[in-house]
């Protein structure tokens, strides 16, 4: 029997049979939690919003962060949510105070109100504490911009993160530097356990594919040639540029897995990403993550 923690965690009571575009289909039960979350201490009530399969068992664990200003339950966090659901994980998508970024040290602090594995009140307390969780099965991460650099710091706080999925991740946003936490080597989640995929006109990271490349390069520790959209190691983990021709609405920006792009609504979602089996849709990327899991 788990122990209790200080959350409050909150049965569901929408059960659901969904289709993966993974060629599944399994019965899902939704459910809600709080956990105490913050920018410098973790001392607010933020929420949790998931999904797991119905049928009793012991499963592995998987956590997505949206971006900056999003709503944390939209559309691509709970398309991710439902996917890794149906493959055989508690999967959740968590709310975290994303008005603005901020620098290391503030998304360092944000990231650990998630992922402290010491605290009782941390949102990854909930998740393994549910009665179907088994983290030392390991936790899979991902998320979007902002919430990308908190999924790549998660195992900083939580040994039991095994890799990260990261959607418009870099080394520096605008005014953002953030190399001394994130650059390769620069954390505990190894490069051979990251994989990025980021659009060519990411306005964020320079606006077009040369310096999207040479961020990706050094948050992933991975170099291929100088016009490369593809560099990957034997276990697919490395990095994947969107080119504007890929997308359905021709515009692979920082919001390439959305129709309209950044300025689209944030439940209008790119079928190609949603439904496809590109190296850059969701599917093959959650894929890869389940590799270094138990299940």
């Amino acid at each position: 029997m788990k122990g209790t923690v200080g959350v409050n965690i909150v049965l569901g009571l929408l059960v659901s049979t969904v289709w993966s575009p993974s060629a599944w289909a399994q019965t899902l039960t939704s459910f809600t939690a709080t956990y105490q979350g913050g920018s410098s201490s973790c001392t607010t009530a933020y929420n949790i919003k998931g999904q797991e399969p119905a049928s009793p068992g012991a499963y592995p664990v998987f956590v997505y962060m949206v971006g900056t200003s999003e709503t944390y339950d939209n559309a691509s966090a709970m398309a991710a949510v439902a996917e890794m659901a149906g493959r055989g994980y508690i999967a959740a998508t968590v709310q975290y105070p994303n008005s603005s970024f901020g620098t290391c040290s503030t998304l360092t602090s944000r990231s650990k109100c998630i992922f402290d594995a010491s605290s009782a009140s941390s949102a990854i307390q909930a998740l393994c504490s549910r009665a179907n969780a088994d983290c030392s099965k390991g936790i899979v991460v991902g998320g979007f911009s902002q919430g990308s650099i908190l999924a790549i710091l998660a195992r900083n706080h939580d040994a039991r993160v095994q890799a990260a999925y990261g959607l418009g991740a870099g080394v520096q946003y605008s005014l953002y530097d953030l190399r001394a936490c994130v650059a390769d080597g620069k954390r505990t989640l190894t490069s051979d356990r990251l994989r990025v995929v980021n659009g060519e006109a990411d306005s964020f990271m320079g606006g077009s594919e040369s310096p999207v490349r040479g961020q990706i390069q050094e948050l992933t520790g991975l170099t291929c040639t100088s016009t490369s959209t593809s560099c990957v190691r034997s276990n697919d983990s490395g990095w994947y540029i969107v080119k504007h021709a890929e997308a359905s609405d021709g515009n692979a920006d920082h919001c390439y897995m959305r129709q309209g792009g950044c300025l689209a609504s944030q439940n209008t979602l790119d079928q190609k990403w949603l439904a496809g089996t590109y190296s850059w849709s969701v599917d093959p990327n959650l894929q890869w993550l389940t590799q270094f899991t138990q299940r």
